[in-house]
């Protein structure tokens, strides 16, 4: 009598199905891999991912994750490609096609993008094709065997596409040996932003940074605070050598105002928080947030490497880098 599986053990069934297929593909990569890879990180155009269906939504997910790494990439619908879009395409590109059958209406393309001269690498699970055939180099996932009940819809063969085109946009990521400063660049919002921007691309700075000596009066130095544009709510100290000495922030003009006001006449540095916490340029915003969050402080300086400061990190720029 055939047993019934019950929902749950047959959605463990499908990831089952889909992880094999994954696993296989471990003993297809070979000198072919390597062969897309020089292909790819020698392109002086881009990288053109195209598809259709499935397929072709897997290929937009390669095509931002090649473009996110440091890989010039866009995404070309197949069908699009036939009706004016395939002008995106010239000689220098590198076009990746995917297509689990390699005998979609993709191959309608072959003929132009030749044309072009633009070089062809295919995504395929089968190495018999049309695409295969005319293809420069064609990176072979296997004849896989669906998820779907039906063995019909696209399931284990795109999860597998998907691996591949992971493996290939990361291999080309590693040997372009981007730092963490340069992956940023691509990455400006969001938590990664806030991970990896350099202080420099966040910090208040020029019109924005206000900088007065320690003998300023209290009250002059509010004055700079409030006409300082975007209001910072804070202000850097320097001494006669444009040295960083002190810092004074609103939470210390309130925390100040409980004794009277006599205060505003005196001198900034007997009232400002001396050899404050601050920042070197270059550093990441990560490491400036956990000073911030350590120290449960909303405003830090930014120094250059001979301790002037050139500017200030709120909590709420940071903030605001990962929106």
């Amino acid at each position: 009598m055939k047993t019934t599986l019950t929902d749950v053990e047959y959605g463990k069934d499908v990831i089952k199905i889909e992880a094999n297929a994954v696993k296989n593909l471990i003993h297809l990569i070979d000198d072919t891999f390597q062969k897309a890879v020089d292909l790819v990180i020698n392109c002086r155009g881009r990288i053109v991912v195209t598809g259709i269906g499935k397929a072709g939504i897997i290929g937009q997910k390669i095509s931002a994750t090649l473009a996110s790494t440091g890989t010039p990439s866009h995404w070309l619908h197949s069908s699009e490609a036939k009706h004016g879009d395939l002008g995106r395409v010239v000689a220098e590109d590198v076009v990746l096609a995917l297509s689990n059958s390699g005998e979609t209406e993709i191959i309608q393309l072959i003929p132009f993008l030749k044309k072009i001269g633009a070089k062809i690498i295919a995504i395929t699970g089968n190495n018999k094709s049309n695409l295969a055939t005319y293809s420069d180099i064609v990176l072979y996932i296997g004849n896989i065997d669906e998820a779907c009940p039906l063995g019909l819809a696209p399931t284990a063969s795109s999860t597998t596409m998907l691996a591949l085109g992971d493996a290939l946009a990361l291999t080309v990521f590693k040997k372009r040996n981007l730092s963490k400063e340069e992956y940023a660049f691509y990455h400006p919002g969001g938590e990664i932003g806030r991970k990896l921007l350099p202080v420099d691309a966040i910090m208040r700075k020029g019109e924005e940074n206000p900088v007065t000596n320690e003998d300023t009066t209290v009250a002059d130095a509010l004055k700079i605070m409030t006409d300082t544009k975007g209001n910072p709510g804070a202000v850097n100290i320097i001494d006669l050598n444009n040295k960083l000495v002190g810092f004074f922030t609103d939470g210390d003009l309130r925390r100040n105002l409980h004794k009277g006001t006599s205060f505003l006449n005196n001198a900034i540095k007997d009232v400002m928080t001396k050899n404050p916490k601050s920042i070197t340029t270059g550093c990441l915003a990560s490491e400036a947030y956990k000073i911030l969050r350590v120290n449960k402080i909303d405003q830090l300086p930014v120094v250059d490497n001979n301790n002037t400061p050139i500017g200030i990190i709120d909590v709420q720029d940071l903030l605001d880098t990962g929106n």
